[in-house]
């Protein structure tokens, strides 16, 4: 494929992380310093007000010594990992967790006046203090209402710099592991969706070609819209396949049967035209044209009809009418023909009348068919019977001869278009090969069935059902 499917989720998939990265370690890195700064203000006051609390205020007072003090203060350093000072209310310090404490002589360091008045500081310049940026918290030592001094407690940037660092990989490492994790999602989507779908698309190809041999590959035990699919395709590959071979048998049939009459018709006029034909013997040959011209409508008006079915335009006109009525209609239609071969048409119905719902016109056709079938492959002196019945909200119809039957072999092809049994070519020179194919379409499009049982040299029966009126 151009510009695979998989090559464009890769691409996304890689932009996505970088991305999410390059955002993570820029603007997340900053909001989470921002984040731990607070934090650590935060737990600085609390540690402050504690130290007054605990500590000063004692000391202040008598109860405490200098050496508890001192030893406490250093304690809390440990664990709140942040450098501790006293100062008094000249800003000199008098104790320091990482320096002097409590020293007596009076050079003593002195913080700035604008850090004392401030509750928090964050930043450098403080020569005082630091040599480098920290986080400052400073908490007034109130005792009974006067001011004694200041707690001020420190923190290195570096080491909030070392706690945004860890929280930056631990997230870095979280969305890596979250990325490879995608990672194996997208190759195993790839696996179940891009394959199967190059698949489809090389089997569309192949059969695009017209090689409809070509077998679709599938991942066993699959089942999903992708089986779903390829299991159509396939069909449609079969479909495709039955229709050529029937577009190149109808092509076949259509131009033997269309070029027989008119080989016929061409070969009589010409030959009445040069005058090798006497006109004595016109009419004869005129007989014969007109005979071939009745082969070349009538197979001309069975195509348009089975057309009409292919297309879905065979609209019926469905009514209700006694069928019994429309049967002796038709049967009337077949004296001459019957008496030609001394045929006898036997009318077994239940009742006197047999009301259904369906399109008049198209059963009669049926009939037509069926009586007519019946009479080509019937004995001259033999009979044919037509028979029906009730059956719940169907009309069962038997249309039964005692002739020549149909071949075991050719009972399934028979409604087949075109199609003639070899027994039958000798005696249908007239028909097209389309009389069972359009009373099959006919029947079908009724909602019904219909059904064939023969057996050679005993007979056949046509079986079908048409719905009851009123049901």
């Amino acid at each position: 494929m151009k510009a695979n499917l998989f090559f464009k989720y890769l691409i996304c998939y890689l932009l996505i992380v970088i991305s999410s990265l390059i955002i993570l370690n820029t603007v997340g890195a900053g909001r989470i310093r921002n984040g731990i700064i607070k934090d650590s203000i935060r737990s600085m006051k609390v540690e402050a007000e504690t130290i007054t609390s605990d500590y000063m205020k004692g000391y202040y007072s008598g109860n405490m010594s200098l050496f508890d003090v001192d030893n406490g203060l250093k304690t809390i350093d440990t664990f709140a990992d942040a450098r501790i000072m006293i100062v008094n209310t000249l800003g000199e310090v008098i104790s320091d967790t990482r320096g002097a404490s409590f020293d007596k002589n009076k050079n003593r360091r002195k913080l700035p006046g604008w850090l004392l008045a401030r509750d928090s500081y964050v930043g450098g310049n403080i020569n005082e203090l630091s040599n480098s940026s920290a986080v400052v918290v400073v908490s007034p030592i109130d005792i009974d209402f006067v001011l004694k001094g200041y707690v001020v407690l420190s923190m290195e940037m570096s080491e909030v710099d070392k706690d945004a660092a860890y929280s930056i990989d631990t997230l870095n490492i979280s969305f890596l592991i979250l990325g490879v994790t995608f990672l194996i999602a997208l190759l195993f989507l790839y696996r179940i969706s891009i394959v199967p779908l190059r698949a489809v698309i090389k089997a569309a190809r192949e059969y695009a070609k017209g090689n409809f041999e070509y077998k679709l590959t599938i991942q066993p035990n699959r089942h999903d819209e992708f089986k779903d699919l390829m299991d159509t395709i396939e069909y449609m590959a079969k479909e495709l396949s039955l229709m050529e071979d029937y577009q190149r048998k109808f092509i076949s049939n259509i131009s033997h049967d269309f070029r027989s009459p008119l080989t016929s018709i061409k070969g009589f006029a010409t030959a009445m035209i040069d005058g090798t034909i006497p006109p004595e013997l016109y009419n004869k040959y005129l007989n014969t044209i007109c005979f071939e011209t009745d082969r070349l409508t009538k197979l001309t008006s069975g195509l348009i009809e089975l057309g009409k079915f292919d297309s879905h335009q065979a609209l019926l006109d469905i009514k209700e009418f006694d069928l019994h009525s429309m049967i002796k209609q038709t049967v009337e239609a077949f004296e001459g023909k019957c008496r030609e071969k001394y045929i006898s048409i036997n009318l077994i119905f239940e009742g006197d009348e047999s009301p259904v719902m369906a399109d008049k016109g198209k059963i009669e056709q049926v009939f037509y068919n069926l009586i007519d079938n019946a009479i080509k492959f019937s004995h001259n002196d033999s009979d044919i019977t037509i028979t029906t019945k009730s059956k719940g909200n169907k009309v069962i119809v038997s249309v039964k001869d005692y002739g020549v039957g149909i071949p075991k072999e050719s009972l399934k092809k028979i409604w087949e278009r075109f199609y003639k049994t070899d027994s039958s070519r000798g005696k249908d020179k007239k028909g097209s090969g389309l009389g069972l194919a359009i009373v099959k379409e006919i029947i079908q499009s009724h909602g019904e069935e219909i059904d064939v049982i023969s057996t050679e040299n005993a007979g056949t029966e046509f079986v079908f059902t048409l719905s009851k009126s009123g049901v």
